[in-house]
């Protein structure tokens, strides 16, 4: 088996994530902590001209973008595994979380933590009014189930937790959702489970 190459960065949710399932499928792997010289340098930008992490290289294949090494990772070493279903509501179910990852979740508690511990150019009350929205439905969603595309862990989680976990650094509390809470909680008792490095809060005055 080929060692894979995963150019990330430790702060990173969308790294995270790969991270993750790279220690659940117990892939060996050689990590390089992409600064921005690296991303910005001439060797990066042949493998994602966008100049973004996280990125893969395995053997000669490329893949740049978290969600779609999610899915690499899963065809090529887990076909046929829980963690992408073949059953296709399990498998659109789980297109739509990665989908929220890369949409509600990215623009909301993300944006959220990138401003607050960051200062990313980005919309702070914007994020907060996408979060205040997502939150209270994936509460909601949850209060019955206790995965998010299927009985059975998916990418989906993975793709979903960094994010959401982190969200008290942006500034947003979890305490009024429960169910997310536990869903966390399920997500961190998953072996190989690793957890992103914890960032100060931001003051309560700064929230």
């Amino acid at each position: 088996m080929p060692t894979i190459t995963f150019y990330n960065s430790i702060n990173s949710g969308h790294c995270h994530r790969v991270r993750l399932l790279l220690k659940m499928l117990k892939l060996p792997y050689t990590a390089v902590n992409a600064t921005a010289q690296i991303r910005h340098g001439e060797a990066f930008r042949l493998l994602n001209p966008l100049c973004q992490v996280p990125v893969i290289t395995d053997g000669d294949n490329v893949i740049a973008d978290s969600n779609a090494i999610l899915v690499y990772l899963v065809k090529k070493y887990a076909p046929g595994s829980h963690w992408l279903p073949d059953d296709p509501v399990a498998a659109a179910r789980v297109e739509q979380w990665l989908s929220k990852a890369a949409g509600e979740i990215r623009y909301g508690p993300a944006s959220a933590r990138l401003i607050k511990q960051f200062a990313a150019p980005e919309d702070y009350p914007a994020a907060r009014a996408v979060a205040d929205r997502f939150l209270p439905h994936l509460q909601s969603y949850l209060e019955d189930r206790r995965w998010l595309a299927a009985d059975q862990t998916t990418i989906a989680d993975l793709a979903c937790y960094g994010y959401i976990a982190s969200a008290p650094e942006g500034g947003i509390s979890l305490a009024p959702y429960p169910a997310i809470q536990h869903w966390l909680a399920r997500v961190e008792a998953l072996p190989g489970f690793e957890p992103m490095p914890q960032l100060p809060l931001p003051e309560e005055n700064d929230r």
